[in-house]
């Protein structure tokens, strides 16, 4: 994680504020181009300290019945590579430092082109790339393209990483670890946090970088559990599914921001004043 990041400087802010971070995640272009830029810019707002921004695709594997739903709204919608980075960069000229990481799989990064995508990510003003379906063994593909272009690259690691396979994963890692907290697709349901404690701790063996935990986090008393152990936490299913709800209510942005409040309140709740994780 290069010092100067957008990534590296919030990571450091919360630090010394002695809490955790909330990453919101959601779909680009859903359910429209113009209801999801509304969420986009209202979420730092709204307590997102980091915003994990979905590139819809036809097929993602990683990611539950809700997140899928999103994906087929925004495809649905119009949404491609090309409004995701008109989106961000329509955002960035309101907001200069809320990190922005974009979500994805590989498919239409190729058919883009990868080294145009990176060159128009950095353009538009992405910091980070989370591109599920490219593990270590593929980093030629993405990974280290990125890093030359100044993007950090975020690797998922998951309770199944055992302390073998760890450094390889973590080798060109940036940003932060994206620790999966359970051996399944997004939205699901929510590990035991005995269990996602003793694996962070496992986890901080092999890494400096923050640790973020995601999949299955929707209410803000399981974020608050889990930012108690962690530097961040991610939430996405529950927001996406609040879009679900009404795709077509008139104060949609507002609905699904409501929840990020709520969300950043135990969050920011959930640790003593300068405590941190071990």
């Amino acid at each position: 994680m290069t010092a100067g990041t957008r990534i590296a400087k919030r990571f450091a802010e919360l630090a010394a504020e002695g809490r955790g971070g909330l990453i919101a995640f959601v779909t680009a272009g859903d359910p429209d181009p113009d209801t999801s830029l509304g969420i986009l810019e209202g979420l730092p707002a709204a307590g997102a300290d980091l915003i994990e921004l979905g590139m819809p695709f036809s097929d993602p594997m990683a990611d539950g019945p809700s997140i899928q739903a999103s994906s087929q709204r925004a495809l649905k919608a119009g949404a491609s590579i090309a409004r995701t980075l008109a989106m961000v960069e329509t955002f960035r000229r309101r907001d200069t430092d809320t990190p922005v990481i974009l979500m994805g799989y590989y498919n239409p990064v190729y058919v883009y082109g990868v080294e145009g995508f990176l060159s128009d990510a950095k353009a538009a003003g992405v910091d980070g790339l989370i591109m599920v379906d490219l593990p270590p063994e593929e980093e030629e593909e993405v990974c280290l393209p990125a890093l030359d272009a100044g993007l950090d690259f975020i690797y998922l690691t998951a309770p199944t990483t055992d302390d073998v396979r760890l450094p390889r994963v973590l080798e060109n890692a940036g940003g932060f670890v994206y620790y999966v907290s359970i051996t399944g697709v997004t939205g699901t349901r929510t590990a035991a946090v005995a269990d996602v404690g003793a694996n962070l701790e496992r986890l901080r063996r092999h890494t400096e970088l923050p640790i973020a935990v995601g999949f299955g986090i929707k209410t803000p008393e399981q974020a608050a559990e889990i930012v108690r152990l962690a530097d961040a936490v991610v939430v996405g299913s529950a927001l996406v599914e609040r879009v679900a709800e009404d795709p077509a209510r008139p104060d949609l942005a507002g609905h699904v921001l409501g929840l990020v409040s709520d969300l950043a309140e135990g969050v920011r709740r959930a640790r003593a004043p300068r405590e941190r994780p071990e």
